[in-house]
C-alpha cells in the first residue's frame, strides 16, 4: 500500500498472501543459514579441530568461528525479516475484515459506497406532516449525513445511522492501514545489515535494537501467545502443538522469552539462548558501568565455553537460560536433561553472580560433577542453575536479605518451576533427579522444597556447606526417608556458624554470650537457617568429605574448605564421589560419617 492518499478499494484489493509468500522466503533464508552455521559448529570445527595442528589449522578455526558468527547473524535479522512481514500482514487482513463486513452490510442495505468512501442511501420511511417518504442521503466519516429534508417537522431517514456507521468504519480501516503500512515501513528500512564479511558487536547491538522493535510490533502477532501463566506442563503441551514455522518465528523474535520458559524442550531452549546471548554481548557492549562490564564478562566466557571443542569423554553443553536481570542469569547443563535417566541441577549461594567467576569455577563443578556421573552411568546430565539474584556480600541490603532469607525464597520459587519444566520436557518414564544446594543455595533449595507439593520430581536432595534450610527435620524436605545427604567439611565455618537467636541473645548477655549460646542451644546444632543438616537431630545422611585446610593456618586465612566440595584435583575427592554416586542413583554407595 502507498501510504499516501490511500483507498478502501486498494486495501480491499490487497493481496495479504504475497507478502505471507516473501516471509516464507526470508524464513527459508534463515533455517539454511542456521543449517550452514550447525555444519560448521558439529562437522567442519570438531573434524578441522581433530585432525589438523598448527598455525594453518588455527587460523582456519578462527575462520570458521567468524563464518558461523555471520552465519547466526543472519539466521537472526532473517528471522526477524520473516516475522515483520507476517506480522504486517497479519494487522492488514484484521483491518480487510474491518473493511469486508462494512461492505457486506452495506449491500444488504442497499446502499452505495462511493469511491471516496461515502456511503449513499435511498429514501425510506414515512414523514410526520404528510406521509411521504423521507429523502436519502449522503454520509461521510467525520461528516453529518445529508438530510435534504422539506421544511417543516421530520423524522430522521432511519437508514442514516447506518450508512454513517458504515462510512465510519469503512474510513477507520483504511486509515488503520495506513497508519499500519507508515509502521513498518520504518521497520523494514532499519532491518538492513552493515557491509562487508564481519559481523561485530556493534552489529549485534543493533541487532538487539531489531530484535526489540520487531518484537513490539508482533506483540498481537506472536507475543500475546506465550503462556508465561501456565504451568511447565501446558507450556510444553503449547511448544508441541505449534507447526515448525510458528516455532521457528518465537525462537526468531523472542529467544530470551522461549529460551527461559520452563517446559521448553532443552535443544529448542539451547537454541533460543545461544541467540540470545549474542544478543546480550551486544547490547552490553560499549556500556562502562560496573554491573555491565561484569556481566558482559561472564557472558564472553559462557560464549567461549559454548563454541570450544568437546574433549574426549566431554559432554555436550546445553544453554537452558541466560539473562540480564539483576544480578544475571545462566543456567548450563551439560548433557542433555530431556533424555538423560539421571539428572541434578546444582544451585550456588552467597556472592554468586553472572560474571567470569562464575562462568569459570561454576560452571567447572558442574562440569566435573557431570563427568564423574556419567562416568558412572552415561545418561546422566549435570545443570548449574544460576536463576535467582544470590546475596552479594559485603553491602548492607544484601546482609539484610540474606538474615531475611528473601532471596532464597523467591529463588526457591523459580527453581521449582525449573525443576517442573524437566520434569515435563523429560523423554524417560520415571528420571531420577537430584537438587544440590550448595551455601547458600541449600537455603534456596530447601525453600523450593515448600513450594506447593515440593520440588517436582526431586528424587534425592544434597546439601553442602550448608548454613541450614530453613527447615529443622530432613522429613520436612518433601523426599523419601534416607533420601537427603550432606555434606560437612570439618573445617567449614559457614557449616558452623551461629543462629540468629544465638547472636542476638549472646550479644545482649555480653561476657557471658557463650554460657547463654549454650543454653539456647544445647544440642549445639542450631545454625543461621535453622538445624544443623549435618547434626543427628536433623535426620539426613551425612557423607565424607575432606577437612579442607583450616581457617586460619601459617600461611594466612583461608575458606577453601567451604568451597572444595566438588573438586576433584588436588583434594581427596571425598566429597565429589560422593555426590556423583548420589546423582547417578548409586547413593547406597557412598562412604559416611557420623552426623554431628
Amino acid at each position: 500500500m502507498k501510504s499516501s492518499g490511500p483507498t478502501w478499494a486498494v486495501l480491499r484489493d490487497l493481496k495479504c498472501g504475497e507478502l505471507e509468500g516473501a516471509a516464507d522466503g526470508w524464513g527459508e533464508a534463515s533455517n539454511r543459514a542456521d543449517a550452514a552455521r550447525d555444519r560448521i559448529e558439529q562437522q567442519l570445527l570438531n573434524g578441522l579441530r581433530d585432525t589438523q595442528q598448527g598455525d594453518a589449522a588455527t587460523a582456519a578455526v578462527a575462520r570458521l568461528r567468524q563464518l558461523s558468527r555471520n552465519l547466526q547473524y543472519v539466521y537472526t535479522e532473517c528471522g526477524l525479516l520473516r516475522t515483520t512481514l507476517n506480522s504486517l500482514a497479519h494487522e492488514l487482513k484484521a483491518q480487510q475484515r474491518v473493511l469486508a463486513d462494512a461492505l457486506d452490510d452495506a449491500v444488504a442495505l442497499k446502499f452505495t459506497v462511493r469511491a471516496d468512501g461515502a456511503v449513499t442511501y435511498p429514501a425510506a420511511g414515512d414523514g410526520l406532516i404528510d406521509g411521504r417518504p423521507l429523502p436519502g442521503g449522503t454520509a461521510s466519516s467525520g461528516g453529518l449525513p445529508g438530510l435534504q429534508a422539506p421544511s417543516g417537522l421530520v423524522a430522521p431517514n432511519p437508514d442514516a445511522a447506518r450508512a454513517q456507521d458504515i462510512a465510519d468504519r469503512v474510513a477507520g480501516a483504511v486509515r488503520a492501514a495506513a497508519e499500519i503500512d507508515w509502521r513498518y515501513a520504518g521497520i523494514l528500512r532499519r532491518l538492513k545489515a552493515e557491509e562487508g564479511l564481519k559481523v561485530p558487536d556493534s552489529t549485534w547491538k543493533d541487532a538487539a535494537g531489531d530484535a526489540a522493535v520487531v518484537r513490539e510490533a508482533a506483540r498481537a502477532y506472536l507475543r500475546n501467545a506465550i503462556p508465561h501463566d501456565a504451568s511447565p506442563a501446558e507450556r510444553h503441551a503449547w511448544w508441541a502443538g505449534l507447526t515448525q514455522e510458528q516455532r521457528e518465528e518465537y525462537l526468531a523474535v523472542y529467544p530470551d522469552r522461549i529460551g527461559n520458559l520452563d517446559g521448553i524442550p532443552a535443544v529448542v531452549r539451547d537454541a533460543a539462548n545461544r541467540d540470545n546471548l549474542q544478543l546480550l554481548i551486544g547490547k552490553l557492549e560499549g556500556r562502562d558501568d560496573e554491573r555491565s562490564v561484569t556481566q558482559l564478562a561472564g557472558l564472553r566466557e559462557i560464549d567461549r565455553q559454548l563454541g570450544a571443542a568437546l574433549r574426549p569423554g566431554d559432554p555436550p553443553m546445553f544453554l537452558l537460560g541466560v539473562g540480564d536481570e539483576g544480578n544475571g542469569r545462566a543456567i548450563v547443563s551439560y548433557g542433555n536433561p530431556d533424555t538423560a535417566k539421571n539428572v541434578s541441577a546444582y544451585v550456588p549461594g552467597l556472592n554468586t553472580s553472572l560474571d567470569e567467576d562464575f562462568a569459570k569455577n561454576d560452571l567447572k563443578r558442574a562440569h566435573d560433577t557431570a563427568i564423574a556421573t556419567r562416568d558412572i552411568d552415561s545418561s546422566s546430565a549435570t545443570i548449574a542453575w544460576l536463576g535467582y539474584d544470590a546475596p552479594q556480600m559485603p553491602d548492607g541490603m544484601e546482609t539484610l536479605a540474606i538474615m531475611s532469607g528473601e532471596r532464597a525464597e523467591g529463588g526457591g520459587r523459580s527453581f521449582s518451576g525449573f525443576m517442573g519444566g524437566l520434569v515435563a520436557s523429560n523423554e524417560n518414564n520415571d528420571p531420577h533427579m537430584v537438587a544440590i544446594g550448595h551455601s547458600y543455595g541449600s537455603r534456596t533449595v530447601g525453600a523450593a522444597t515448600q513450594q506447593g507439593d515440593g520440588l517436582p520430581g526431586v528424587d534425592d536432595i544434597i546439601l553442602v556447606g550448608s548454613p541450614g534450610v530453613g527447615v529443622d527435620r530432613a522429613e520436612d524436605l518433601g523426599v523419601a526417608r534416607g533420601h537427603v545427604f550432606v555434606g560437612a567439611a570439618e573445617n567449614d565455618v559457614v557449616t558452623k556458624v551461629p543462629s540468629r537467636q544465638q547472636v542476638a541473645l549472646g550479644a545482649a548477655a555480653g561476657p557471658f554470650a557463650y554460657v547463654v549460646g549454650d543454653i539456647v542451644d544445647q544440642g549445639d546444632d542450631d545454625l543461621w537457617f535453622g538445624k544443623d543438616p549435618a547434626s543427628e537431630a536433623f535426620g539426613a545422611t551425612r557423607f565424607k568429605s575432606d577437612e579442607g585446610p583450616h581457617l586460619v593456618s601459617p600461611r594466612g586465612v583461608s575458606i577453601d574448605a567451604h568451597s572444595q566440595y566438588f573438586d576433584r584435583g588436588d583434594v581427596d575427592p571425598m566429597s565429589a564421589d560422593n555426590i556423583a554416586l548420589i546423582a547417578a542413583g548409586k547413593s547406597h554407595k557412598i562412604k559416611v560419617e557420623e552426623p554431628r
